[in-house]
């Protein structure tokens, strides 16, 4: 395909200026609720791009337009990190956002500043070849995703009033194409005991025994979740164990957990909190799915209930089939088609709305949240010529 070769010429000729702005972005420290500097920053490459419209909206997100059509396309790119944990686990300034070796260094690197450095190349390669279709084209750079995954899409679909056709996620696939991901929730129970003296513990109800009786019964129920074919098996992990008492010399009357679950397909809040339920049946507990709101940048408070939904796309869906085009005339070959291992925003742009996703981004899924996180500059080549050849595909 003549298009194919001609974006693919564009984005190799831009390949240190998408390198570049992935390095200036990952310099800028971004935290959940701190994107601000890089909200800016991203807004200037856009606009040096010669994007049609940039804009921030409400909750901080930031939404670069291209067209003007009828049919709505979407790239989204989140534009928040995780923390640098602990330093010395790293080889280098997790903010340097050097390019050596064939890399961009630094946090964020993969997840996921280098799949939105890769739209802002893509939107420049449609203006330079001119998007000649009834198409708009959105490239987001949301907020709050760490945090908060899917959050930053609910504002933009219910307060924005944007709902595309179509969205492409460009978080790290390790260079395959994807069309789901398991859900996710996050549960905590919460054990009310009765204190006594630690020397007559018969005299009171521990909590942390109620507790840990828990936590040992969701171990064995994590081992028979259901298996899904293509999204694998449901899990359930304990992530913390708080416990208070009137003092180190008395019995606990107060106990909480916290659990991670995955849901594969077919699995429900509402069946994932009746199976904790009756992990905890007799006791004095109190079993709930924990919600989120928080203050963004911009001030807007915000939030939505922490279930994030299952979703997934047949392989032989209008959008993955257009993600496989793509891909086999811009590199010869068909794509590998697979699925997350952790969760993006599409909990809310599929789980939630049913919108078509799937997902194509530079880097490692395995570099998310990890340190010395790097990017090859070669998968931002390939991600940038991939988003805008999608855009001609749909």
């Amino acid at each position: 395909m003549q298009k194919a070769k001609r974006i693919l010429e564009l984005s190799l000729k831009y390949r240190d200026d998408t390198a570049f702005n992935l390095s200036e972005l990952v310099k800028i420290k971004s935290p959940s609720l701190g994107e601000k500097a890089v909200a800016e920053k991203l807004v200037e490459q856009m606009q040096a791009a010669r994007f049609d419209e940039v804009k921030i909206d409400g909750l901080g997100n930031v939404i670069g337009r291209i067209g003007s059509g009828k049919r709505i396309l979407a790239f989204d790119g989140h534009i928040d990190t995780v923390e640098v944990g602990n330093a010395a686990n790293w080889s280098f300034d997790p903010f340097c956002g050097e390019i050596r070796d064939g890399f961009v260094h630094g946090r964020g690197a993969a997840d996921q500043k280098g799949g939105v450095a890769s739209m802002v190349t893509a939107g420049r390669i449609l203006k330079e070849l001119g998007l000649d279709r009834d198409l708009t084209v959105y490239f987001v750079g949301s907020v709050i995703e760490e945090d908060c995954d899917g959050l930053c899409w609910k504002y933009i679909i219910e307060e924005d009033g944007i709902r595309p056709e179509v969205v492409v996620s460009t978080e790290p696939t390790d260079g395959g194409l994807y069309r789901g991901q398991r859900g996710r929730m996050e549960i905590e129970v919460e054990f009310k005991g009765v204190s006594s003296h630690g020397s007559a513990p018969q005299r009171g109800k521990n909590a942390i025994y109620m507790a840990s009786r828990a936590c040992l019964a969701a171990e064995q129920l994590n081992e028979r979740l259901p298996v899904d074919d293509f999204l694998g098996k449901g899990s359930i992990a304990l992530s913390q164990f708080v416990s208070g008492s009137p003092s180190l010399c008395a019995v606990a009357d107060y106990a909480r957990i916290h659990l991670d679950r995955r849901l594969t397909w077919g699995e429900t809040k509402e069946s994932a909190v009746k199976e904790i339920e009756a992990l905890v049946k007799g006791e004095d507990a109190r079993v709930f799915v924990l919600n989120y709101e928080e203050t963004a940048y911009t001030g807007r408070r915000y939030g939505m209930e922490k279930y994030y939904p299952t979703w997934k796309w047949p392989e032989d869906h209008a959008a993955v089939q257009s993600g496989a085009r793509a891909y086999q005339a811009l590199f010869g070959k068909l794509p590998r088609i697979g699925k997350w291992t952790f969760s993006t925003n599409a909990v809310t742009i599929s789980g939630m709305y049913g919108i078509p996703a799937i997902g194509f981004g530079p880097g490692a899924e395995a570099m998310a949240h990890a340190p010395n996180e790097k990017t090859p500059v070669e998968d931002l080549v390939n991600a940038a010529a991939f988003y805008a050849l999608y855009a001609w595909s749909i």
